[in-house]
């Protein structure tokens, strides 16, 4: 079956639908929109084969359905026919459904933000916020035994086999930036060994302006897909990746900060961690590149020169 074949079959796990299936977005899922017979309209998502697991997979929607039970908006799982939160095709094949989330993205990659920089401070500081409430509501949750997520944590971000690949290893790299990019690693993991009290937990970890919607209830984080146990400080450098060559990028990290202080206040260290951990999101994409594009694609130029000037940063910061 060709993928909306795929679509079609799945949606009867779930009563079937007014309508053929209609497919959104595709990238490592493929994401339908849907208007199940009972008139719930929601996205339905097939993941891409042998990205997550089905315990992965379950693990999310029980975080964000968690979530949601605590007011926090998020996109709600929805149970199957059977009762189930994911339910399995031939091949392997893992489908889940999620209730439709209104809104619209706070922006786009390589697209100027709307507004006024005094509009864009403002956003930042609810995208701060929101991320804190998100953080804090998460930390009351119980979460069952067998619950697992991968981990952005010391290992999964300067490790010897970080999550998204060896990234000082991409092919479109020189010997002297590969070099560069092992010094900065080395330095982040001396501050990480060196800290033990950082705040941890489930993060997001991929709030970039695509997954942050905004609409009638405010905003909303969808696709937590890359979801996992990692440092708090990661989720908010993450949000002001397509920043970084901003002109107005310190108001922006100034902003975020502020607006997640309102509900978890940040110390001077943790904040002091900005560029370091925006630095370690930089180097993870360059890894993310890796299996995804060859190595003369011109998109890599601009993941390498990100992560290279902020090596270069980094280490010449007293951290």
């Amino acid at each position: 079956m060709n993928i909306d074949e795929l679509a079609l079959a799945a949606v009867d796990l779930w009563g079937g639908a007014v309508a053929t299936p209609r497919l959104i977005n595709q990238r490592e899922n493929a994401v339908f929109e849907v208007t199940l017979n009972s008139g719930q309209r929601g996205a339905l998502r097939l993941h891409r084969v042998g990205y997550h697991s089905k315990a992965e997979i379950l693990s999310e929607l029980i975080w964000t359905e968690g979530l949601s039970k605590r007011g926090f908006p998020v996109p709600e799982p929805v149970a199957s026919t059977t009762g189930a939160l994911v339910e399995e095709m031939s091949g392997g094949q893992f489908v889940t459904l999620i209730k439709w989330v209104d809104g619209s993205p706070i922006g786009e990659s390589e697209v100027p933000l709307n507004g006024t920089l005094d509009d864009q401070i403002s956003l930042y500081k609810d995208v701060g916020e929101t991320l804190a409430l998100m953080h804090k509501l998460t930390d009351e949750i119980v979460f069952p035994d067998d619950f697992t997520r991968e981990k952005w944590d010391r290992d999964g971000l300067v490790g010897d086999r970080p999550l998204w690949g060896k990234y000082w290893q991409h092919k479109a790299l020189t010997q002297e930036e590969s070099t560069l990019l092992l010094v900065a690693r080395d330095k982040a993991r001396a501050v990480l060994d060196g800290i033990k009290d950082l705040d941890y937990g489930l993060v997001h970890a991929d709030a970039l302006r695509e997954n942050v919607f905004k609409g009638p209830a405010g905003l909303t984080l969808i696709d937590y897909d890359d979801s996992g146990f990692g440092y708090r400080m990661y989720d908010l450098t993450t949000s002001l990746t397509q920043s970084l060559d901003d002109d107005n990028y310190d108001d922006l990290r100034t902003a975020i900060i502020d607006g997640y202080s309102r509900i978890r206040p940040l110390s001077d260290r943790d904040a002091n961690l900005f560029l370091m951990f925006s630095m370690l999101r930089t180097f993870s994409s360059v890894g993310w590149t890796m299996p995804r594009m060859t190595a003369d694609n011109p998109k890599n130029a601009k993941y390498i020169a990100r992560a290279i000037r902020l090596a270069r940063q980094f280490l010449n910061e007293n951290v």
